[in-house]
């Protein structure tokens, strides 16, 4: 029976992570995953939506090109090539993740992890894996445990997977054609992802959300803007509205919401997921899972301490680069407690950025301004927009702008909003600021190169005091 210190249960973003960190920290490690290294997120996720995503900002401003100077006739888009290029893309990145498995040493074994004890891992061979490890059938010997099994979609009650009628995003990822219409189910970033996405490549696009505002998780002046931008794309949306029943017509599909019956080719539904912990043997060994997810405390530790879950399963922010942090969190407490290193500290979910890719781009962390006020703060903030902003009117991109939400008392960074060009790209030195517990003072003092985007930042944080200079 092969023995490890650490063995690791799926290698998505949060799993082979840790593996990786815990090989540098000497343990001896090995990953099981049963479909494809690198999990949903470099598969079936993020890098290929990305890469799609960039065809479409390239084609939407083809489209715009007497505004810069230049035009052509006919004008032709083929989605298939779009489609392929981000499988080329994908690829190149699973690719690379199974080097560095190699690289550092990581036995990697084909097939479905389940846990026979707190100490033993059985796995199972998997048809159609595609990993680069070894196959194996039986059971790993381990001193310590890391769950990493992700989510998949959720589905609305009664509804099945129906390709090409009912889709998630798995199936989206799919498709080598855009449908000629579409609504899709649920305003977060998956479903704005392909709203725009589907849009650009001629799609009619309905977007259903159950709660007042698309991105309805954002502060309240970003989703309203993001909606005056998807009006002007020729984006429907009904918000407040619940969609009561999804049926087959014809070749295509209804969708009945807010009294009204919605004909589109297809529906993608994009609601959000749910934690992948059947079938993993949690209540033999007595993991604790609440309301579908693991339960684990600030060093990502199970009810059973030799046991640790980490990622979607964890059920708090089910993004790739939450699942990669708590995934380092894990193994640097193992090799902790093994003597190889000190204890880590716990993560602040509040300073985890969220992003979401369509465009305008969406970026945040922390509080919403009605989030800091409902918990008792007394709130200065600073907004900046980027019609403002000299770069972004050179670029010709200048919808949007960056609202901090700032602690009168202390100066503290509460929260981040921005909506507007590459704010993907600029969070982070926001992100840096709260850990570092900057002021809006010292990011003044940080002196930003113009013309930049980043400027835009700086005068938000003169705004948060009463002095911005540009507006």
């Amino acid at each position: 029976m092969p023995q490890y210190d650490v063995v690791i249960i799926g290698g998505g973003p949060g799993g082979y992570v840790a593996a990786i960190r815990a090989a540098q920290l000497g343990l001896k490690t090995a990953l099981v995953e049963r479909e494809h290294l690198g999990g949903i997120c470099l598969n079936w996720g993020c890098i290929p939506t990305k890469a799609l995503l960039r065809n479409a900002e390239v084609i939407e401003l083809l489209r715009r090109g007497d505004e810069f100077g230049f035009s052509f006739e006919n004008l032709k888009v083929d989605y298939e090539a779009a489609y392929r290029r981000s499988r080329q893309v994908a690829d190149r990145l699973v690719r690379g993740v199974q080097f560095l498995m190699r690289k550092n040493r990581i036995d990697v074994y084909e097939g479905e992890g389940r846990l026979r004890s707190a100490n033993q891992v059985e796995v199972r061979p998997t048809q159609g894996a595609a990993v680069g490890g070894q196959r194996f059938e039986g059971v790993l010997e381990a001193k310590y445990i890391v769950l990493a099994t992700g989510a998949r979609p959720r589905l609305l009650p009664g509804l099945s997977v129906d390709p090409p009628r009912v889709i998630t995003y798995r199936q989206a990822l799919e498709l080598k054609q855009v449908p000629r219409s579409i609504v899709i189910i649920g305003a977060g970033p998956i479903g704005l992802e392909f709203a725009y996405l589907f849009r650009v490549y001629g799609a009619e696009v309905t977007l259903i959300e159950m709660l007042p505002h698309l991105a309805p998780l954002e502060d309240e002046e970003i989703s309203v803007e993001l909606e005056k931008q998807f009006t002007r794309m020729g984006i429907r949306f009904m918000t407040n509205t619940r969609v009561e029943a999804v049926r087959a017509a014809g070749e295509g599909v209804a969708v009945e919401a807010g009294g009204q019956t919605l004909q589109a080719e297809t529906v993608l539904v994009a609601i959000g997921v749910q934690p992948n912990t059947e079938e993993l043997g949690l209540e033999a060994v007595g993991v604790q899972v609440e309301r579908g997810a693991v339960v684990v405390n600030d060093f990502l530790q199970t009810s059973v301490p030799n046991i640790y879950a980490i990622g979607d399963l964890t059920g708090k922010l089910a993004l790739a680069h939450v699942a990669s942090a708590q995934g380092i969190v894990a193994v640097e407490h193992i090799a902790a407690r093994e003597g190889k290193g000190p204890m880590p500290p716990a993560l602040d979910y509040l300073a985890m950025p969220r992003c979401t890719y369509c465009r305008p781009q969406i970026a945040s962390m922390g509080l919403t301004e009605k989030q800091a006020k409902e918990q008792g703060y007394t709130v200065k903030v600073g907004k900046f927009p980027f019609q403002a902003n000299g770069k972004a009117l050179a670029f010709g991109e200048h919808a949007g702008f960056v609202k901090l939400v700032v602690d009168a008392k202390y100066g503290e960074i509460l929260g981040v909003h921005m909506i507007g060009p590459e704010v993907t790209e600029l969070l982070p030195e926001l992100v840096l600021a709260r850990t570092a517990e900057l002021t809006p003072e010292e990011i003044i003092r940080a002196v930003h190169a113009h013309p930049t985007l980043s400027e835009v930042l700086a005068e938000a944080a003169h705004a948060a005091l009463g002095a911005a200079l540009h507006i």
